[in-house]
């Protein structure tokens, strides 16, 4: 490794320390996965080589289970794939992503031995499973995993023990990383990488992982490229210094992050930031109007209820009730108003799920003022760098386009785009795509600058003569935490 290197990490255990200096947006190291899966739930479409989705997806013709963008996603992933094709369709169902995943490594395993690389920093046997520590509920799904994975693997392959077995599911448990879509929006599978499962956490973090789903699709082989995770610095990191990613979402309380951190992953975190309790109160301010403070009760009061509408609004979001979704936040955001602070999360959470529903919706207006706000919240908040303070201006950005604000679009598009260079690199899609909008805002303020009713009459002709196309689907699951939750 050119830039890392494994330390003792006070406190931690092991852990990764830069042996060079590196700068924002530099790549301490890239990783292709030991081996990956796409969740059950996108099975059917998004292709199982590459992660990326697909509106047609070609299946494959033995198993009738995986499928692929074309011949060359399938070809790329047979390799991973022969063996789990026989054993579906032996097996005669297919078992879930947990099973699917463990045996996709116990087959590697078996071929290539627990280090496949010169740059592989730990072998799979030294990776923690935390076992013993699994809750009774918990531990209930595991054993019927565990169940599960023994009818299903073949018994033309190695035979291996219930210990064996309940370590690689122990480690997939504690240590299985989300895998994006090729948009890097939403979470569609789960893999193992060694090296970054050597990462260890902090909630103010010098780092932060990026998926590249790679490239398949070019004529000549030579330019193909592996699915692979991209550990980049979010600012400058000296020599000696421990590298670290955040395991959770800033935007919770310390004492949440704390409790999601000793739930799923069985440590608590003595960071800076839980130890001081940084921002905690930035996160649950009240409002000063007319500059005073609003009383301690009432802000108490209009927290609680916020909570339970949280609750109401995400039950009517899963089952896709938007129009339930966006009653519910109207009405909350009314109580809330002149009462909570801007920073407040229980407000941010309203203002982001509002402003991506009603952009589905198509009423961008009322939808970019809701993303406005939403943004200059998070500014008081996230790291300068951080990969989801980039998103959220990014949609914001093409919030406000769609509504015809191009001035402030064009100013958030270019923010999004000056983060994302160093979340995300200049040859990721969502960069590249990021890269054409900032030219076409740029263009048409030049319009706009010039002539504001030219371009107006410019715009609206150009929108009628396009057939509506209703926006993306409000995701169910978008890339908060950065390894998965049970």
């Amino acid at each position: 490794m050119e830039f890392v290197e494994v330390f003792d990490s006070p406190g931690k255990g092991r852990g990764l320390r830069a042996i060079r200096e590196v700068w924002a947006g530099d790549v301490l190291f890239a990783e292709p996965p030991f081996a990956s899966v796409v969740f059950d739930s996108h099975a059917a479409s998004v292709c199982h080589s590459c992660f990326r989705r697909q509106e047609k997806l070609q299946r494959c013709g033995q198993c009738r289970f995986a499928q692929y963008c074309d011949k060359t996603c399938q070809r790329a992933a047979w390799e991973e794939h022969k063996q789990e094709c026989a054993a579906v369709k032996s097996y005669g169902k297919v078992p879930n992503e947990n099973v699917r995943l463990a045996a996709r490594i116990l087959w590697r395993l078996d071929k290539e031995g627990s280090v496949v690389s010169d740059t592989q920093l730990a072998a799979l046997e030294e990776l923690e499973d935390h076992i013993y520590d699994i809750s009774e509920d918990d531990l209930k799904d595991f054993k019927v995993d565990i169940h599960n994975f023994l009818d299903y693997w073949p018994r033309s392959s190695k035979p291996h023990t219930v210990d064996s077995v309940s370590k690689i599911l122990g480690v997939i448990n504690c240590n299985g990383f989300m895998v994006s879509d090729q948009r890097g929006l939403q979470a569609v599978g789960v893999g193992l990488f060694p090296n970054l499962c050597l990462v260890n956490h902090d909630c103010w973090p010098n780092c932060t992982v990026v998926l590249n789903n790679g490239n398949q699709s070019a004529v000549d082989t030579m330019y193909h490229s592996q699915k692979r995770i991209e550990l980049r610095a979010l600012g400058k990191i000296s020599p000696g210094e421990e590298v670290t990613v955040s395991y959770v979402d800033y935007l919770n309380l310390s004492e949440d992050r704390r409790r999601l951190l000793k739930q799923q992953y069985f440590f608590d975190c003595t960071c800076e930031h839980c130890t001081n309790k940084t921002k905690d109160e930035l996160k649950m301010a009240g409002a000063v109007v007319e500059g005073e403070k609003v009383p301690e009760e009432t802000v108490k009061e209009i927290t609680e209820y916020s909570r339970t509408m949280l609750e109401n609004m995400e039950k009517a979001r899963i089952e896709a009730n938007y129009n339930e979704v966006v009653k519910i936040c109207r009405e909350c955001l009314e109580k809330q108003e002149n009462v909570l602070a801007d920073t407040h999360i229980y407000q941010l959470r309203m203002w982001s799920t509002l402003s991506e529903v009603l952009s589905y919706l198509q009423f961008f207006e009322e939808a970019s003022t809701y993303a406005r706000k939403m943004v200059e919240g998070y500014l008081k908040l996230y790291h300068p760098n951080n990969a989801q303070l980039g998103m959220a201006t990014m949609r914001a950005g093409v919030t406000h386009w769609q509504a015809g604000f191009i001035e402030i679009a064009h100013g958030m598009i270019c923010k999004a785009y000056a983060i994302l260079m160093i979340t995300h690199g200049p040859t990721h899609p969502i960069t590249k795509d990021l890269e054409a909008m900032r030219m076409q805002t740029e263009m048409e303020l030049r319009m706009f600058k010039q002539n504001e009713y030219v371009y107006h009459t410019m715009r609206e002709a150009a929108l009628k003569n396009q057939p509506i196309r209703m926006m993306a689907e409000p995701a169910t699951e978008s890339i908060k935490n950065l390894f998965r939750r049970k």
